[in-house]
């Protein structure tokens, strides 16, 4: 499912029109982006928590050249599924 799928589903669930669903969707996902920037921790319950983890310095291969490189550390978010999604999948 894309984003423009969601907007239907989203639309067609509630009755609400596409482009109050696609504007409702944006502010969810700005939301989200906006709060991960300032490194908190968002929890939706019964789905799951976005988090932002810091991935450590390592050792990595170029693969062109067979180069061994330095890879940088790097903070990346990081998405923890809850417990109702990961029995909703199995």
């Amino acid at each position: 499912m894309n984003k423009a799928e969601l907007i239907d589903e989203v639309a067609r669930q509630t009755g609400l029109t596409k482009k109050v669903c696609k504007k409702t969707v944006d502010a969810v996902i700005s939301t989200i982006k906006d709060s991960l920037a300032k490194r908190e921790k968002i929890t939706l319950v019964g789905f799951g928590s976005f988090k932002v983890m810091t991935r450590k310095s390592r050792r990595g291969r170029n693969p062109q050249t067979g180069e061994e490189i330095q890879i940088p550390a790097k903070e990346v978010p990081k998405f923890d599924a809850g417990k109702g999604l990961r029995e909703a999948i199995s």
